[in-house]
């Protein structure tokens, strides 16, 4: 099984729509994953996703309401074989926090779907484009979920 943390920076907008997209798709295709979001920053620790993206989610069949903001721990990059951040940012805080001689890949989340024209999902909590947002995460998760069922 596949386990596969998605991770933005306050873990209430692209990290939790981007877990809830892609175990949504991989399921429908019958992938074995597990997977989780997490943000760089603790701000929102506890909370739940962001109403205005928990209402877009819901929109397209996706629920993120039962999700709750947690921030990266040091553990995660043993605990998963795939860390996948929202945007250069995230990447680099995440390249930050990895313990000396971890090797768990490190990727932009739309490294999935390389003909999106853009490599990061902007944050619809400074945007307000949630719809964007979650059009580039479905991209993306279908990228990946490509990728993992040619690899399975």
């Amino acid at each position: 099984m596949k386990r596969i943390l998605f991770v933005c920076l306050g873990n209430i907008c692209r990290s939790p729509a981007a877990e809830a997209v892609f175990a949504a798709k991989a399921s429908a295709a019958g992938l074995a994953v597990s997977v989780d979001s997490a943000g760089t920053g603790g701000w929102h620790i506890g909370d739940p996703p962001y109403p205005p993206m928990i209402a877009a989610a819901a929109a397209r069949g996706y629920d993120l309401a039962p999700l709750r903001a947690r921030q990266v721990r040091r553990t995660d990059f043993d605990d998963f074989d795939l860390i996948l951040a929202m945007d250069r940012v995230n990447l680099a805080d995440l390249s930050a926090l990895r313990p000396g001689g971890n090797a768990t890949p490190l990727h932009l989340m739309l490294d999935n779907a390389p003909a999106c024209g853009t490599d990061e999902v902007p944050d619809p909590y400074y945007t307000r484009d949630f719809d964007q947002a979650l059009d580039l995460i479905e991209l993306a998760a279908d990228g990946l979920v490509t990728s993992l069922a040619r690899s399975a």
